[in-house]
């Protein structure tokens, strides 16, 4: 086991984010340590985060553990309080040299502050930090975007994150082109509300700005993906990006939250179930082959059999593919917490339609796909995801026969496919000659 452990929950942005402080680590000298990156979304995620602590604990009794993400930003009292835990960092500390420098220096918990987490709302300003590159060779995230300024009556995570801030054009693409430099083919542009990107920078730079940018100065890069999205806020200039750069991978995924019209007004969502339906429609006429994923949270509170049917639909109304079903879960602090509960049970059974639901949309996208020719970005020697998405599962011994030198068909690399069927989760594919 690697001296210095880094275990990560939650999206993209953690994952980016569990790098810098990886980088960090390693120029510190810091050793013997685990760091755990917390995620709020839901209290099951906070539970689970509790649980891995303890895990790690047990499992390298003399090893400091480091807590820090949203979770621990958002309430770092509750995991200062374990004994499995030596030191809480904020989210905007995690990602300073510094921090990790005072680790280094601490011979013992008490040689430095158990608890280092500053008021996240004062942040103003995200720097773009140049790192190599990220545990997997397949693809790699660019931090474009932090906070939120946004207060959805469920979400805690503006709490954790603080307000919008933008990373500049410049630093995103030149943390692009160093990792294309690096031998990365896909590129995922990630943050907390993407949409909002640019607002806070001079000038009128939008994230369809900023796409453009980073496809027009960085040639090399094969693909470009975005993270989550809010439809509603999608600028001109992505739209247009999304229609006319076919280096612009052509899967999106939508923070709907919901399809019915009470339910997303009592989340203080900015868009009506009309919205949502006619943003898809638009994008399918102007680049026919996107395939949309999103989320969609089951038992709301107040959530009726009738409103919950709305969100069902929403599936077939904007042909949605990939489904992330979030089965209500309070968080304190929020106003949807304070709202009359739907009961547990019934939110299982909702979660539970809406994930069969998500399964029999994935089932009829993948029947679709037979005999089509695919490009297929590898994970490993034998799956990756297509340029929409999909996963494919690639027969191995025809990569053997066709590419016998390792480094063709090893994680990183793109290679063109047929399809030749599926197993209901994921397509089968054979690599061409």
């Amino acid at each position: 086991m690697s001296d210095l452990e880094l275990i990560t929950f939650g999206c993209r942005l953690n994952a980016y984010e569990t790098e810098v402080m990886r980088a960090h680590a390693d120029a510190a000298g810091l050793s013997d340590t685990v760091i755990v990156n917390t995620c709020a979304v839901t209290g099951e995620a906070v539970r689970q985060a509790r649980q891995a602590i303890r895990k790690a604990r047990r499992a390298r009794p003399d090893a400091k553990i480091v807590v820090t993400g949203c979770a621990a930003q958002i309430d770092p009292r509750q995991f200062a309080s374990m004994d499995e835990v030596d030191h809480v960092v904020g989210n905007q500390e995690k990602l300073e040299a510094a921090t990790f420098r005072a680790l280094k220096g601490a011979l013992s918990p008490d040689d430095t502050e158990k608890v280092a987490v500053n008021d996240i709302m004062s942040v103003t300003e995200t720097a773009g930090h140049l790192i190599e590159g990220f545990g997997g060779r397949a693809r790699a995230y660019v931090q474009i975007q932090n906070g939120c300024d946004h207060r959805c009556t469920f979400c805690i995570i503006p709490f954790g994150r603080g307000p919008s801030r933008s990373v500049p054009a410049g630093e995103v693409v030149a943390q692009v082109r160093r990792l294309v430099e690096n031998g990365y083919a896909e590129i995922v542009l990630t943050g907390v509300d993407m949409t909002a990107y640019g607002k806070d920078l001079p000038g009128a730079m939008t994230l369809g700005k900023l796409v453009r940018t980073v496809l027009k100065l960085v040639p090399d890069l094969p693909r470009l993906r975005l993270s989550s999205i809010d439809s509603v806020e999608a600028d001109a200039d992505l739209i247009a990006a999304i229609a006319e750069e076919e280096r612009l991978m052509p899967h999106l995924h939508l923070s709907l939250q919901a399809g019915d019209d009470m339910t997303l007004k009592r989340m203080k969502r900015r868009h009506a179930r009309a919205d949502s339906v006619s943003f898809c429609e638009a994008m399918r006429r102007v680049r026919p082959d996107i395939v949309f994923g999103a989320d969609i949270i089951a038992g709301f509170p107040t959530e009726t059999d009738g409103m919950f049917q709305n969100s069902v639909s929403l599936v077939d109304d904007c042909g949605l593919t990939f489904l992330h079903v979030f089965p209500f879960s309070p968080r304190e602090g929020t106003p949807a917490a304070r709202m009359p509960q739907v009961h547990g049970a019934v939110i299982a059974e909702r979660a539970r339609a809406l994930r069969a639901k998500g399964a029999a949309a994935l089932k009829a996208h993948l029947g679709r796909a037979k005999g089509r020719q695919i490009q297929v970005l590898l994970e490993d020697e034998t799956q990756g995801r297509s340029a929409d998405f999909t996963p494919v599962r690639l027969d191995k011994a025809p990569l053997e026969t066709l590419h016998p030198d390792p480094c063709a068909a090893s994680a990183g690399a793109l290679l063109d496919c047929v399809v030749s069927g599926d197993d209901g989760v994921a397509l089968l594919a054979e690599a061409l000659r």
